[in-house]
Formats: structure tokens, sequence, C-alpha cells
């Protein structure tokens, strides 16, 4: 019964560290997650639903940023298609911005034209 234990120990100690640098594929240190930013009707220029992460390009007056959100397979889980957004939609968003004070940052919320919300993060 000790055997396998250590068997089941070990097995689990290499799992975990063959996934490490998966989960660690980049930092969300980039963005001030103690802020967010509201805008209200937003321009949807590009919606892109790639992996590892979604992104939706918006314009904002004369400004265009570009906002990461989740993974695929977590948009899905909340309600998110890869069609949800399309170029030239008009939503209002609610975002992370960029420590850097560069216009983006990481899509916290997204409420649709009919008022639907959507959390991306």
């Amino acid at each position: 019964m000790n055997r396998l234990k250590t068997c089941a120990s070990v097995l689990a100690a290499g799992l975990l560290t063959i996934s490490l640098p998966a989960m660690a594929h980049h930092s969300f240190a980039m963005f001030d997650q103690t802020k967010t930013t509201d805008r209200k009707g937003v321009t949807v220029v590009q919606f892109q639903w790639a992996n590892p992460h979604v992104y939706v390009v918006v314009k904002s007056g004369t400004e265009t940023f570009a906002l990461e959100c989740n993974s695929p397979s977590n948009m899905k889980q909340a309600g998110w298609k890869f069609n949800t957004l399309k170029a030239g939609d008009k939503i209002d968003i609610s975002y992370f911005p960029l420590r850097n004070g560069k216009p983006g940052g990481a899509l916290k919320v997204a409420t649709l034209g009919g008022g639907k919300k959507l959390d991306a993060w």
C-alpha cells in the first residue's frame, strides 16, 4: 500500500511539473487589476476568437486599442461564442487598463446592444 502511495505521489508531482509551463504562458502583471475603466458605446473593430486568448479591438473616439480576454473555452462557459461580436457593433465595456498608460487592457465585462452582460475575465 505504501508503494502505491509513493507511486501516486511521484506521478502527481511529475504531472504538476510538466503542466507549470503551460499555466505560466505569460503574466497578467501588465494589467492594473486594482482599477477598472468603463467606456460606453465603443465600436468593435475586430473580434479574434483564438488560443491562447480571445481579443477584442475597439475604437472609442479617435483611440483604437486591443483588449485581451480569457481563453476561448472559458469564454464559451461564460456565454460567449466565436460570433458574439462583429465589426461595427456598439458595446459598453469595463476593463483593467494597462499599467503603462497606453490604450488597451484586459476586458472584464462587455455589455451588448440588447443589454446582455458577458464576463470576459
